[in-house]
């Protein structure tokens, strides 16, 4: 997901997406522990989409 994409979205859109992405980490995480997850390089991908999302929601707070 881009940065540009999350700007254009409000701050409940921000947080539902926040949600679902610690849901996703956590199955993959569980999934990684239990030797089910084929590719491990996901996790990566969601750590950097969660860090995003956070990132855009600071910002979003700092300019009120």
């Amino acid at each position: 997901m881009k940065a540009s994409e999350l700007r254009a979205k409000n701050g409940d859109e921000l947080q539902k997406e926040l949600e679902e992405l610690l849901k996703a980490q956590f199955g993959l995480r569980m999934q990684h522990a239990t030797q089910q997850l084929p590719n491990s390089s996901q996790i990566r991908k969601v750590r950097r989409d969660i860090a995003r999302v956070r990132t855009v929601m600071k910002q979003k707070a700092a300019n009120k």
